[in-house]
């Protein structure tokens, strides 16, 4: 059986939304997730409340979370001070950064230039190293660049081998920001780089149209990658993205796709029902 892992992101389904979710609907929320046996649970993320004000209640909801399950816990940072937040709290595993492939989405997500963000990389790895969490980069504009910036394979495999070589970093998350990515680019893109860097581990964080998932589904786990982000019902995705009509993979067309091909995924059916109906109370309101 292949180990395959399943991050469920409901900070990426939450974060752009302009209406604030209560906190107590955010933990009872996650507190369903974490019964559904998902490798590691996004729930949250420690940066500027004035950027994502959905976010401004991650400590309170990491407060109310039943950690009584194998599931991990990552938040999301962008920059030093945020990872100095994040590592106070024992009950994180895994701090998430989004490194950008492009210069000007570097600047628009972060506000930094690439150099800049290269050197948040390291300071932020050596918090994590520290700290005994694990920084997650996730190669923002992975699969395209919207903004006449030159754009191909070698360039996304040059940046994920320097976070590996000069940083360190064992975990990297290709990321199609602007559901840019299609099932043939998928594929080659996977088959040149997990072999390539045979000691990082290569997720996949796609953001697609519900009608691409399964397609994209496969050729991503047919190249070799056996790490996968979504969110439930495919909402959310970046809010610096502008792009409406795109979201999260959804988790539940996904594990059909898995389903259907006989691959175990660890996930409880009946509790992903229940999470299901969850989310269409909490994103309702």
């Amino acid at each position: 059986m292949v180990d395959l892992k399943i991050i469920e992101c409901p900070r990426d389904a939450m974060q752009g939304l302009h209406d604030f979710i209560p906190t107590n609907v955010k933990v009872d929320y996650i507190n369903n997730l974490l019964q559904c046996g998902f490798d590691t649970i996004d729930f949250g993320s420690f940066v500027s409340p004035k950027a994502i004000p959905q976010m401004r209640d991650t400590a309170e909801v990491l407060s109310g979370l039943e950690l009584n399950t194998a599931s991990k816990l990552l938040a999301i940072v962008a920059n030093e001070r945020g990872a100095e937040d994040a590592i106070q709290f024992e009950e994180i595993d895994y701090l998430g950064y989004p490194f950008s492939v492009s210069e000007e989405f570097q600047k628009r997500n972060t506000n930094a230039t690439i150099e800049e963000s290269l050197g948040r990389v390291e300071a932020m790895q050596n918090l994590c190293v520290k700290n005994n969490k694990e920084l997650v980069v996730y190669l923002s504009m992975g699969f395209g660049n919207p903004y006449g910036e030159e754009w191909n394979a070698d360039i996304v495999y040059k940046w994920c081998n320097v976070l590996f070589e000069k940083f360190d970093i064992r975990i990297q998350a290709l990321s199609d920001t602007i559901g840019a990515a299609n099932p043939e680019l998928v594929r080659s893109l996977f088959k040149t780089i997990i072999p390539a860097l045979p000691n990082v581990e290569i997720g996949a964080h796609l953001h697609t149209r519900p009608e691409n998932a399964k397609a994209i589904v496969e050729a991503a786990y047919s190249a070799g990658c056996t790490r996968f982000d979504g969110a439930l019902r495919g909402l959310g995705g970046c809010p610096m993205a502008k792009d409406d009509l795109t979201g999260n993979m959804p988790t539940e067309v996904m594990l059909e796709w898995f389903s259907e091909q006989g691959i175990g995924t660890g996930i409880d059916s009946n509790n992903l029902q229940k999470a299901l109906q969850a989310s269409k109370m909490v994103f309702s309101l």
